[in-house]
């Protein structure tokens, strides 16, 4: 059965931090340059968007609490209280802040591990469309009791982010290495250690970088290929291109396997006009079905 594409959502600006919440049965993602979280039914359609005083990078369930979130803003993790309505979004209170040597920084991807902890990466300032301030970003990890601990540094723009248990395995990219790392991973502490890379664009003809991915239950990852129009599946094992799926925008940014059976795939994407305009629907969320694959469920953060 070959791939069907649908598109889900109108364009945004930035579309990023796409979270398939199983309990709501709906997906939320983030807006950067609108300061627009959103929020997408697919059983009705109704898409709807809340507005924060800053830059939000992702949004996460925080678990136990309904209706609320992490939100990265800026350079700061907070709570959100939103019940998913239109413009309806309160900042509850601040739960870290990193970064205060790079005060131009900001959050871009995260995620929440097997256990809960919050894994948050940050990157330097854009200054220019396409331009940025490099090895200014870092990646944290963010316990329950909101402390933060510094798991990589000297980082451009930190993007992925996901774990195969099976394997002792974190995935992470930082954009401009062009690559995938692996990091061992001890679900226990929730420390990484021994980062090696394990699939490079340039051994495979890829143009454009690497953006937000998510795993399936097979361990083979599914990657937004930003600036080439498509998501990659890799085998991380074998550092194998297994698959590649045109899609319409130019600037496919992240994705994660949702629906009532994770097997469908969720892909944001933006219209960022880095020299050319990008047309509808660049900016769109897009939903893949026919992969033959699972994902596992989205984790929500655990906080005290």
């Amino acid at each position: 059965m070959a791939p069907v594409i649908q598109t889900l959502t109108e364009p945004v600006w930035l579309g990023e931090g796409p979270h398939w919440d199983a309990a709501a049965q709906a997906l939320y993602f983030v807006s950067i340059f609108d300061n627009t979280i959103h929020k997408y039914s697919p059983d009705t359609g109704v898409h709807t968007r809340a507005k924060l005083d800053g830059l939000p990078t992702f949004i996460i369930p925080i678990e136990g609490r309904p209706d609320h979130f992490v939100v990265g803003l800026n350079r700061k993790v907070v709570e959100v209280a939103w019940s998913g309505e239109e413009n309806a979004a309160k900042v509850v209170r601040t739960v870290a802040e990193v970064d205060h040597e790079n005060p131009n920084n900001r959050f871009n991807d995260a995620k929440a591990d097997p256990r809960g902890r919050l894994f948050a990466g940050t990157m330097g300032h854009e200054y220019e469309p396409g331009k940025f301030h490099l090895k200014k970003g870092a990646l944290y990890r963010i316990d329950a009791d909101a402390s933060v601990h510094k798991m990589a540094d000297n980082i451009d723009i930190s993007n992925g982010l996901c774990w195969d248990v099976a394997e002792k395995a974190f995935y992470f990219a930082d954009s401009f290495e062009y690559a995938i790392r692996r990091y061992d991973y001890d679900i226990e502490t929730g420390d990484i250690s021994n980062p090696r890379i394990v699939f490079k664009y340039a051994d495979h003809g890829l143009e454009g970088i690497v953006d937000g991915m998510t795993i399936d239950t097979d361990g083979n990852l599914w990657v937004a290929n930003f600036d080439n129009h498509q998501v990659i599946k890799i085998d991380p094992r074998a550092g194998k291109l297994l698959q590649a799926i045109k899609l319409p925008p130019l600037q496919v940014t992240s994705a994660t396997f949702g629906g009532p059976n994770f097997d469908a795939l969720f892909v944001t994407s933006a219209a960022m006009d880095r020299g050319a305009p990008q047309h509808p629907p660049a900016g769109a969320t897009f939903r893949i079905t026919g992969l033959g694959v699972r994902g596992h469920p989205n984790v929500s953060v655990k906080l005290n």
